[in-house]
């Protein structure tokens, strides 16, 4: 009888691990837009409508400014990062804690957020010990040139560097396009609502619904173990 592999789980922090709506969304979208303005001399609005602008063209603010204005990817993580009172805002949900302690397979954590930041979140979380390595966007390069989620080539390299095809691996993810870049390449997806804004409406909707890239949605961690 073959043996059965555990699967090796990539796991996004914001908005998976932590509230980051209420953490940290206002605040970065705030800096993101501030720098903007100080770096490209431009007006508020303006600078406000580009950071949107490329965060809906290339799944991040930070490339569009990289490719077409040639800021530093190190100087814009950086400044847009720091986040005072950040700590005093994180938290998460202890039965998704208990969850992850519990669950078999190598675990990682695949973020497109800067190293320092993860560390920070994760240090007040108190649950880096229980992940096998972190993945943060200044990882995420290929050819000299950035390639966060959802690029499936980063996640091929990913996988390919953790040992093991990409069947074995599941991403648990809030964001959709990245579950559907994954679900691409033969990995398996788990889509995480417990922090998502529900209301009523379309929003409702969106959440009610399974795409067909998306192999399970949760609202906590301990159903992983199902």
């Amino acid at each position: 009888m073959s043996q059965v592999r555990s699967p090796v789980w990539l796991f996004d922090l914001d908005n998976t691990l932590h509230n980051a709506s209420f953490a940290a969304f206002g605040p970065l979208n705030q800096a993101m837009t501030d720098y903007i303005v100080r770096e490209l001399a431009m007006a508020p609005a303006e600078a406000d409508s580009l950071r949107r602008h490329y965060w809906r063209r290339y799944g991040a603010t930070l490339l569009g400014l990289v490719r077409h204005h040639g800021v530093s990817a190190a100087h814009f993580l950086h400044h847009t990062h720091l986040m005072p009172g950040l700590e005093q805002r994180v938290h998460g949900h202890p039965h998704d804690f208990a969850a992850l302690r519990r669950l078999p397979g190598r675990k990682f954590i695949l973020t497109n957020a800067p190293l320092a930041y993860t560390e920070r979140v994760l240090g007040v979380l108190g649950i880096g010990h229980w992940f096998d390595g972190v993945i943060a966007i200044e990882q995420m390069r290929m050819f000299g040139h950035l390639r966060p989620k959802p690029d499936a080539r980063m996640l091929r390299h990913v996988a390919a560097r953790l040992r093991v095809p990409p069947e074995r691996c599941v991403l648990v993810e809030d964001t959709l396009e990245h579950q559907k870049a994954a679900f691409g390449i033969g990995m398996r997806t788990v889509w995480m609502q417990r922090w998502a804004r529900r209301g009523g409406g379309p929003a409702a909707a969106r959440l009610a619904r399974r795409p067909v890239y998306v192999c399970r949605r949760v609202g906590s961690l301990r159903e992983l173990a199902r």
